[in-house]
């Protein structure tokens, strides 16, 4: 009897420890823990023209909010857009107050190392926008030199002018892209350094506000950048979105949305 009760326990204590396995590798899965919520919280910030509000002033759209919509059904859950502080970005992620971060986010090194990334889907580079009346005299970075300047937090464009002492001497962090672009339009900043895609975006459209503005054309920062989407570490989700982007390229859909926002010249196929 003490034999078959040695047993027993040997058995339910192998039973419980597959349990546990099971469940631990269930939890390894970002994939099973999206769905099982039903919902893809993305982490982004008001970024035209990637995820920004439309004339209503309520309803959100972009480039990047199409395609997640467009990613959201093929994974059969409910995408769910959460604005997020930029410099804060990995700690948010790593805590699961968002899944993703999906906001025209560029490759580099140190993402790559800390996030499970897709395969790029957009190029993209950092330009310099002053006012107008200043383009002329911006030859040069060192023209820069004694100048203020601006670019949001945590971002390429920051990155870019610390790595330089003579801009980083007179350089002040913003909270957004979009407060770097008004900072240059106030006059509290000489210079922004933004991404491509939101400033001609922006400064070229037809009756834009920001149209006493311009990108210092023909000064390279840094090699040309792309962007993807960012997952923690090790999540399965990033194989699964890079598939259906590739889908969504081959179907029409992504060129479809790129045409809407004028992008089609950016889009990695």
């Amino acid at each position: 009897m003490k034999k078959i009760t040695r047993i027993l326990a040997a058995l339910c204590a192998a039973v419980l420890a597959l349990g546990m396995f099971a469940s631990c590798s269930s939890g390894n899965s970002d994939m099973q823990y999206v769905k099982s919520n039903g919902k893809l919280i993305i982490g982004i910030t008001y970024f035209a023209p990637m995820d920004y509000f439309d004339t209503d002033g309520t309803t959100l759209i972009g480039f990047d909010h199409d395609l997640a919509v467009e990613v959201c059904k093929k994974l059969g859950v409910t995408p769910e857009f959460q604005e997020i502080d930029w410099t804060k970005k990995e700690v948010e992620l790593n805590a699961k107050t968002i899944d993703c971060i999906w906001n025209g986010m560029t490759v580099d090194p140190d993402r790559a190392a800390n996030m499970e990334l897709t395969s790029n889907y957009m190029k993209n580079r950092q330009v310099v926008v002053v006012k107008q009346e200043k383009a002329a005299e911006i030859t040069s970075v060192d023209s820069l030199s004694g100048l203020t300047g601006v670019a949001e937090g945590g971002s390429a464009g920051e990155s870019i002018i610390k790595k330089n002492a003579a801009l980083a001497a007179k350089y002040v962090a913003a909270e957004t892209q979009a407060y770097a672009l008004l900072e240059v339009k106030s006059g509290t900043a000489d210079y922004c350094v933004i991404d491509s895609v939101m400033a001609n975006s922006l400064i070229k459209a037809e009756g834009s506000d920001y149209a006493d503005l311009a990108i210092v054309e023909n000064l390279t920062l840094a090699e040309d950048e792309f962007y993807a989407v960012a997952f923690r570490k090790g999540s399965d989700l990033a194989a699964k979105v890079s598939e259906i982007l590739a889908d969504l390229v081959k179907d029409g859909t992504v060129d479809k949305i790129a045409a809407k926002y004028g992008l089609s010249d950016v889009i990695v196929k």
